[in-house]
């Protein structure tokens, strides 16, 4: 299993806007009026997210009714990895007990927008919607004996909620590279 890392957006970039499909077809954006917005780039089948999965259930549970919007986004070519399809991304979502909407990037423009280069990568922004953490959720990887607590982001993500500032030394995630189709990933471009 071979490891990405994050492309680590810079800090203060303005969220990237998009309207993307869950599984039901019903179109999302970012969330609207929070104290922050939790991006998340996941998918079904690789073992970095599957590791973590009942931690990002508990974010969702943990912070999705404290004035955090999150979003999960599958960018994956489900052509060359169909375990990735919208209908699976249901299952998995349903089967986890994701509280928050998981997304279909099709077109693979959003991941592109926000640098997004594993799975999973996340991004977090402030009421302002910059840029105030990119990076991993914890220590946690499929080869290590670390606690799966979300440790990292869960720090960002009380800073935020207190109105003080996000550290800035942050690791950056870890994953499956995204699985891009031929001739979109962002070096071949």
């Amino acid at each position: 299993m071979a490891a990405v890392e994050s492309r680590m957006l810079p800090l203060g970039t303005e969220a990237p806007e998009f309207s993307l499909p869950d599984p039901d077809g019903t179109l999302h954006g970012l969330p609207e009026g929070g104290s922050a917005t939790l991006v998340m780039f996941i998918c079904n089948h690789c073992p970095f997210v599957v590791h973590v999965r009942e931690e990002l259930a508990a974010l969702g549970r943990d912070y999705g009714n404290r004035g955090v919007g999150i979003v999960a986004i599958s960018s994956n070519d489900v052509d060359t990895h169909p375990q990735d399809a919208p209908d699976r991304m249901k299952v998995f979502a349903a089967e986890n007990g994701f509280t928050f909407p998981y997304l279909y990037d099709e077109s693979q423009a959003v991941a592109r927008a926000y640098q997004a280069a594993c799975t999973p990568d996340f991004f977090l922004f402030d009421a302002d919607r910059k840029l105030v953490y990119r990076g991993q959720l914890c220590d946690a990887r499929p080869s290590n004996p670390a606690p799966v607590d979300g440790r990292d982001l869960r720090d960002a993500l009380d800073a935020v909620l207190a109105g003080h500032p996000v550290d800035t030394n942050q690791k950056a995630s870890m994953g499956c590279n995204i699985k891009w189709k031929p001739g979109t990933a962002p070096n071949e471009l």
